[in-house]
């Protein structure tokens, strides 16, 4: 095949043939119903991943830093800092001088985060089981699939 005067070759016939095109594809289509359906509450999805993570690591009760929070969710650190930026600006989160170390943050979810997050959480939930009830009973399979790949 040929692309400007240029040859090559891939090992499959056609892009549909491609699990890493294939997965592109899912993913952005997912990721597009995730939008849609947190637009209502000003929230993008990557806001709504790290607010709901900062949540849940908060059940612990020990003071959470940003790297914490990168590291769980494995965005980059630098993106990490500036969706938190965000969140701060929207009164989502706060934060506070670390009780040991002094060279960090810790971060917290305000009253209005932990709102928005108990309304999100079940609009995003609500997308996963509409989107992924097309894959009749592969519920579980596929979530030992994708945690698979994520142990790479």
């Amino acid at each position: 095949m040929k692309l400007l005067d240029k040859e090559f070759r891939s090992e499959f016939d056609k892009p549909d043939d491609s699990p890493g095109f294939l997965l592109w594809q899912v993913s952005n289509m997912w990721q597009r119903k995730q939008r849609d359906a947190l637009k209502i509450l000003d929230l993008t999805h990557t806001q709504f991943v790290l607010l709901t993570s900062l949540s849940w690591l908060e059940k612990s009760g020990e003071p959470i830093t940003q790297v914490q929070l990168a590291h769980l969710t494995r965005v980059d650190v630098m993106m990490t800092s500036q969706v938190l930026r965000t969140l701060e600006k929207k009164a989502l989160i706060h934060r506070s001088p670390h009780p040991v170390d002094t060279r960090a943050n810790q971060i917290h979810t305000t009253w209005f985060g932990q709102d928005l997050v108990a309304k999100a959480l079940p609009l995003v939930e609500q997308v996963d089981k509409e989107f992924f009830s097309r894959l009749q009973n592969a519920g579980a399979p596929l979530i030992s699939l994708l945690q698979q790949l994520l142990q790479q």
